[in-house]
């Protein structure tokens, strides 16, 4: 998997607005080798109107089932609200070499969570166990792929999960000296830019990690997938972000690497925005189901130039006769699974007698 796909993989769980808050910090526990960044503000995220009114209901109900409330209570938290934020770094060759380190930033009971793990080594030994590291004593699993992760409490205000043992020592390291930021000029220069009030964002340095990128060919007319595959090499830095709000609002920030480079790739994100906005609508009639996404996204797309920047943003209301999807159960494999038809029952039921 190259660089151009990671990227991609990483935004598609992120999506972001224009920066309006603060500005984002340099976490200084994120390692010097990180290449891109997912934050998630999960106090904000929780908060936000969205969530309140469409789904902290169904995530209530799932939280206070037997079983969750006997594992919260064993170790000590209530994820609706000890946890405030997590910053995740990203780095690695290819898909098999890929390194992360995520701080999740909150209020931990430190005792709580080690006497958990403890007493899961003993209960499943096959996927957690205690491992040391230097000095420090971490807690290994495995997860679903086969794949180990490690953890560790830093502090009772921070958490650390990582992909290798002495990732996560190095960042226990630098929490207990209390490092200054390590991050790249470039990367750091690009996360002060970010909001850290926003929902979620990914941000990373693209300048000469695309050169290798394929041939992209798409099959639409007067669209030239050279000329997006050219803009993509030129391509400095990537970022996005989504906001919850009382809508759903995504920003796609593409940095170049001048201002040539931004009107040449912005003319062409143009024609091709405009494309799909006129496309989307004859989308729209064959899925009648999101035919009030759609005419969301053909009506809100748009693109546009700044200084060296291109800019696509579009927003989505969420109306609750309409909501896509809802948690209905959580599966034996900690899988969530989702059902459009349970909620529109619910939201439109049924007279009695009705089947």
């Amino acid at each position: 998997m190259n660089r151009l796909s990671r990227m991609v993989m990483i935004a598609a769980f992120v999506v972001a607005l224009p920066a309006s808050g603060r500005t984002a910090e340099v976490d200084a526990l994120l390692p010097s080798e990180t290449e891109q960044i997912v934050y998630m503000n999960v106090k904000q995220i929780l908060g936000s109107d969205i969530i309140k009114k469409f789904a902290l209901g169904q995530i209530k109900q799932t939280l206070e089932g037997n079983d969750a409330q006997k594992f919260l209570k064993e170790i000590g938290l209530d994820p609706l609200k000890d946890i405030d934020t997590v910053n995740v770094g990203v780095w690695g060759q290819d898909k098999d070499n890929m390194n992360t380190l995520a701080v999740v930033r909150g209020t931990f009971d430190a005792e709580k969570l080690f006497a958990a793990a403890e007493k899961a080594s003993k209960e499943n030994a096959d996927k957690v166990s205690i491992v040391e590291e230097g000095d420090y004593k971490l807690v290994k699993f495995v997860n679903k792929d086969g794949k180990p992760g490690y953890a560790a409490v830093a502090d009772n205000k921070t958490v650390l999960v990582g992909s290798e043992k002495k990732i996560v020592a190095t960042g226990l390291t630098a929490a207990i000296k209390k490092v200054k930021p390590t991050l790249s000029k470039d990367l750091a220069a690009l996360l002060l830019k970010q909001d850290d009030k926003a929902s979620m964002f990914m941000c990373g340095v693209t300048e000469g990690k695309l050169k290798d990128i394929p041939d992209i060919n798409v099959p639409v007319p007067g669209i030239d997938g050279e000329k997006i595959k050219d803009g993509l090499q030129k391509m400095n830095s990537l970022a996005i972000t989504i906001n919850l709000g009382k809508e759903i609002a995504l920003d796609i920030v593409m940095g170049m690497k001048d201002a040539d480079a931004a009107d040449d790739f912005g003319a062409t994100m143009g024609k091709l925005t405009d494309t799909v906005k006129t496309f989307l609508p004859l989308l729209g009639m064959n899925q009648p189901n999101a035919g009030d996404l759609i005419k969301n996204i053909s009506d809100t797309l748009k693109s546009k130039v700044k200084d060296k920047e291109v800019k696509l943003e579009g927003t989505y209301k969420v109306e609750k006769d309409k909501l896509m999807v809802k948690v209905i159960a959580i599966d034996d494999q900690d899988r969530v699974k989702l059902s459009r038809k349970a909620l529109l029952r619910e939201q439109n039921p049924r007279p009695a007698g009705d089947p």
